[in-house]
């Protein structure tokens, strides 16, 4: 059985995956994460494949920003994410940053690792970790485009909300991967997009 990488991301119909001035109260910052995500929300049990789907992996990368806002160069050691005690992953998480830290263990068998050897590394361990089952590159928009240009993605699933954001931080700036779309599905407040990553 071959180990996959995979991502999964929200995005406006612009291609805005999160917005400006993120703080620790805002952490999609400009974007109300409920519209992006209202298909999540409120119609769930239509999209609940799709739901399943992102927690559904042996380990799991993202970058310090969708960990934590962002801040001074020294971690607050109180702050474990925005996920309260117990986050969804239930795997291994490695978070990119150029500042140490002590490893986390969370409620549901989420650890959080913090990777400060940069992307290639990251990208080892969580492969070493995950055994059989498939890594998922979690975000946020950054990340997924240095994974994606790297050639390091192999299936990406986007989750396209009817709405036109206008700013923000936008997946399709810089992104030289080639995308090969495998599978689309519409539903009430979104549309699931599938796609095969050819080549960076």
């Amino acid at each position: 059985m071959t180990q996959l990488v995979n991502a999964h991301m929200m995005l406006s119909l612009d291609g805005f995956g999160t917005g400006l001035n993120q703080t620790r109260e805002r952490p999609f910052g400009t974007i109300d994460p409920r519209q992006l995500g209202r298909w999540m929300f409120e119609d769930a049990e239509n999209n609940r494949a799709e739901i399943d789907a992102i927690t559904d992996h042996g380990a799991f990368i993202m970058g310090r920003n969708m960990f934590a806002a962002p801040g001074p160069d020294v971690w607050e050691e109180e702050w474990k994410g925005w996920w309260g005690p117990n986050p969804p992953y239930h795997a291994p998480v490695f978070v990119l940053t150029h500042h140490a830290r002590p490893s986390i263990e969370m409620d549901g068998g989420t650890t959080f690792h913090f990777v400060t050897e940069g992307p290639e590394v990251a990208l080892a361990k969580a492969r070493a970790v995950a055994g059989e089952r498939d890594v998922a590159i979690a975000g946020g928009v950054s990340t997924l485009r240095s994974y994606l240009n790297a050639g390091a993605v192999d299936t990406l699933h986007l989750k396209i909300s009817p709405l036109v954001l206008g700013q923000g931080e936008r997946l399709w700036d810089g992104l030289a991967a080639r995308l090969e779309p495998i599978g689309a599905r519409a539903t009430k407040f979104t549309t699931h997009m599938d796609y095969r990553v050819v080549n960076a």
